[in-house]
């Protein structure tokens, strides 16, 4: 099971967003590789760390791991899990100042390695139905994404000797300080375009439609992101691809309503067969079921039908399917049939009489959110 990203940090779950860079800070010092050189331990935990400053870090993220946990980032993620080396380092701009590497060779990689660049992200949007969402299934969408052209070749940047950064020492009251930056040559790859092949841009890539395919998990919502590692926009030269971020809209389904983990679903029986009992067949997402409806109900009462919803994403299960029985009443009567329904009017049959096991409007609100 995977370790909560609170408790990697060893912050509360009400913890502030600067205690939770704090937190984190201070772990990328102590576990840094360049200080424990040949741990693999302190390597697994600069890493787990990092992966949890990432989700942790962001506000929406953040949100969303409250809510899911680790689920929310399976199938592809929503942001979190999967990180390398270049992803961590690339946060350090942020927690350390953009001055992290001082008193360490690895701002960009390990022992003094180049900095990789990465590709831009690409963002898609995918439409799912209710049966879909339920389920979870398998997209396969056509992308077009940027990748090296064929022969497209590179070299080492002279400006920085391939370490795609130049250092620069400044005399202070302080002593000599050295700080590093990215090199305006290469743009910190530590590589510039060697050959470039007819077809492709000024950074030896082309334009490309590929099919990839997607995994989406049982539970998303309307709004919600998934993450499709490394299947953005390439990077020249030894650069990392980009990844693809996948928008996930929900089609309106034609006769049932989703609240959370819920559906509702609207039924509508005549007088004749809420005083008789009938047997009436309904949509799920799995197909049609047949449901029994007892002689005397009243309108307004909801089946609940466990286990016909949604599944949960955070794996808790699957969440009902809640049928509203609702009397139909004729708008337009024959004689004869208002006849019938004057004759009526007086008798005790006919009359509201509601006993205690009917529940009122309120109660069956409570009673559906429960």
């Amino acid at each position: 099971m995977k370790e909560d990203y609170y408790e990697i940090l060893g912050v509360s779950k009400d913890a502030s967003a600067a205690d939770i860079k704090r937190a984190y800070r201070k772990m990328a010092l102590k576990y840094h590789p360049d200080k424990n050189p040949g741990d693999s331990k302190a390597e697994e935990m600069f890493k787990k760390s990092a992966e949890a400053y990432e989700v942790l870090g962001n506000q929406e993220k953040r949100a969303k791991y409250d809510r899911f946990g680790h689920q929310a980032f399976e199938g592809g993620g929503f942001g979190g899990g999967g990180m390398n080396m270049d992803d961590i380092f690339s946060q350090f701009g942020d927690i350390f100042g953009g001055g992290f590497g001082g008193g360490f060779s690895g701002f960009g990689g390990f022992g003094g390695g180049q900095r990789r660049s990465k590709g831009s992200n690409l963002r898609i949007r995918v439409s799912l139905n209710l049966e879909e969402i339920a389920n979870g299934c398998e997209k396969k969408i056509k992308v077009k994404r940027k990748v090296k052209a064929p022969g497209t070749t590179y070299k080492t940047c002279s400006t920085c000797n391939g370490t795609g950064q130049v250092t620069r020492v400044t005399n202070t009251i302080l002593g000599r300080m050295q700080t590093a930056s990215p090199c305006g040559t290469c743009s910190g790859t530590g590589q510039i375009l060697d050959h470039k092949p007819e077809g492709a841009d000024s950074q030896g890539l082309m334009m490309k439609e590929e099919t990839v395919s997607i995994k989406i998990p049982a539970g998303v919502e309307d709004g919600m992101q998934l993450k499709v590692a490394g299947k953005g926009n390439e990077a020249p030269g030894n650069g990392i691809p980009g990844d693809l971020l996948v928008a996930i809209e929900e089609k309106e389904h034609a006769s049932l309503q989703r609240e959370g983990d819920n559906l509702h679903y609207d039924l509508y029986i005549s007088f004749s067969e809420a005083a008789l009992g009938t047997s009436k067949e309904i949509d799920t997402v799995t197909g049609k079921v047949r449901i029994k409806i007892e002689e005397g109900v009243q309108s307004g009462k909801i089946l609940r039908l466990r286990g016909k919803g949604i599944s949960s994403i955070n794996g808790y299960g699957k969440g009902d399917l809640l049928v509203h029985v609702n009397v139909w009443t004729p708008k337009a009567l024959s004689r004869e049939q208002k006849e019938f329904f004057e004759r009526m009017a007086d008798d005790e049959n006919f009359r509201p009489n509601p006993e205690k096991s009917d529940k009122s409007f309120f109660e069956k609100v409570k009673d559906m959110f429960s």
